[in-house]
């Protein structure tokens, strides 16, 4: 999630080698002289409103400074030195699917169910889709995903969700209903790009891959158990994990929240998941992100809860919000009415993916602890007979948002050269018959660029004696 444009939120939590220049695609890429008189043909099947732009470069290098990507809506995402490609000239197509909410203010259209469409004018015949991490929107993933694939060859496709910013939860009529919009809208924009790929370029992609990083990995669980005939494959970047009987966010950051008043012990939250050694991130995560990812989820699927104190049911301001009070730190999620069970239920996760899933994780994430999510998730795949299409990688070093690498370089490292790795590693297994090296931990390298490097076989390195 993301509490303001310049601090990351996982959605709010819910929120390949190394690249040292263009990817051969971009590098070979003239651009295309009637690229620009086809984006007129290019309709967004179902779209309200849609405006499309030919572009030199359509990565963040050619697009910051202009209405074609928020660079602040990104912020805290990927580490300062990561190296993207740059120079890939084609299409972007921004717009919206009839919607009734309006969390989202990009362009100043006020209007939520906002994506972006990028078609490279040299296209590889494949599609990557996507949706916003924690509560960002359509562009916030554009240095961590769109740059990479853009430059591969693949076209890409990005949703805000439906609703977004820390007010996404008063979506909808009925607890839950935001949440399972997201589901909704990934599914829409998935078939849409599909077909507008296919009027851009004459042919439907041969493949199609869903990718994301914390809620935007859910997204890419959900997709895969729901609608696996829409996809090849996918990968996973610390998805959030909704279970109906837990784990789940509202059985883990009760006990966070304890401890910013004083009431819980470090023990405390051992027990519920988050990781020994991950202590010096806690204060951070005190101030953007504990606090308020409580309180929005529970008033997504738990509105009845009356706290007490000022907070998201009474539609007060941010800081008000941010405050947590001692009935926050009391929340009982088992306790709780089964409605409200019923209402997480209806956006649970199962473990039954229908195509080939890899998993990243860092093992010192302090807003989804990995013990109570991932490692949980990778359960429920072998438990539903699924393990043969899922790998899970945990990162040793890695936590919830690349950027605390800048701020804690000898302790961290971060996840996106390993994503960037994965995603490879997914390509070659779908498409080639390639598996992917066993479920493991990698090791953070002793030497080397760990911001633009990552071999999934690094090992972890072991205390001498």
């Amino acid at each position: 999630m993301r509490l303001s444009r310049g601090v990351p939120f996982i959605a709010a939590m819910l929120l390949a080698g190394a690249l040292g220049g263009p990817g051969p695609v971009a590098a070979a890429a003239a651009v295309d002289e009637q690229h620009c008189a086809r984006q007129e043909h290019v309709r967004v099947p179902g779209a309200a409103f849609q405006r499309s732009a030919c572009l030199a470069d359509l990565t963040t290098a050619g697009l910051a400074g202009t209405p074609y990507t928020d660079m602040a809506d990104q912020a805290g995402l990927t580490a300062r030195g990561t190296r993207t490609p740059t120079g890939v000239p084609g299409i972007q197509i921004d717009g919206y699917f009839p919607d009734s909410s309006r969390f989202n203010a990009t362009h100043g259209w006020r209007h939520d169910a906002q994506f972006v469409i990028r078609l490279p004018d040299r296209w590889n015949g494949k599609l990557v889709v996507t949706g916003a991490p924690g509560t960002r929107r359509q562009y916030a993933t554009d240095t961590a995903i769109s740059d990479q694939v853009l430059a591969l060859g693949y076209a890409y496709a990005a949703t805000d969700k439906g609703n977004n910013g820390a007010d996404f939860y008063r979506d909808g009529k009925q607890p839950g209903d935001a949440v399972a919009e997201w589901n909704t809208r990934t599914t829409q924009l998935t078939r849409a790009a599909r077909k507008a790929v296919a009027q851009r370029y004459g042919n439907t992609p041969r493949r199609t891959y869903m990718t994301g990083i914390s809620n935007g990995g859910y997204l890419t669980r959900w997709q895969l158990e729901n609608h696996p005939e829409l996809y090849d494959g996918g990968v996973d970047w610390e998805g959030a994990l909704w279970t109906a009987n837990g784990p789940n966010l509202l059985t883990s950051l009760p006990t966070a929240v304890a401890r910013m008043l004083g009431s819980a012990r470090d023990e405390d939250l051992y027990a519920v998941g988050f990781a020994r050694g991950s202590e010096f991130l806690w204060p951070y995560h005190e101030q953007a992100y504990w606090g308020v990812t409580q309180k929005i989820y529970r008033a997504e699927f738990d509105p009845a809860y009356d706290p007490g104190c000022p907070g998201t049911s009474t539609g007060t301001t941010p800081e008000q919000i941010l405050a947590p009070c001692a009935s926050d730190a009391s929340y009982d999620y088992a306790s709780r009415p089964s409605s409200v069970h019923r209402a997480v239920a209806r956006v649970a996760l199962t473990g039954r993916i229908g195509r080939p899933l890899l998993t990243l994780h860092g093992d010192l994430d302090a807003l989804l602890p990995k013990a109570a999510d991932s490692d949980v998730y990778a359960r429920m795949v072998d438990a539903s007979g699924r393990g043969p299409l899922h790998r899970y990688f945990t990162i040793a070093g890695g936590t919830h948002v690349d950027g605390l690498y800048d701020t804690h370089p000898d302790r961290l490292r971060p996840i996106l050269p390993c994503y960037r790795s994965a995603f490879d590693a997914l390509v070659s297994w779908v498409e080639r018959g390639t598996r992917p090296p066993a479920d493991r931990t990698v090791g953070r390298p002793a030497s080397g660029d760990v911001v633009n490097s990552c071999s999934l076989s690094t090992p972890v390195a072991r205390a001498a004696g």
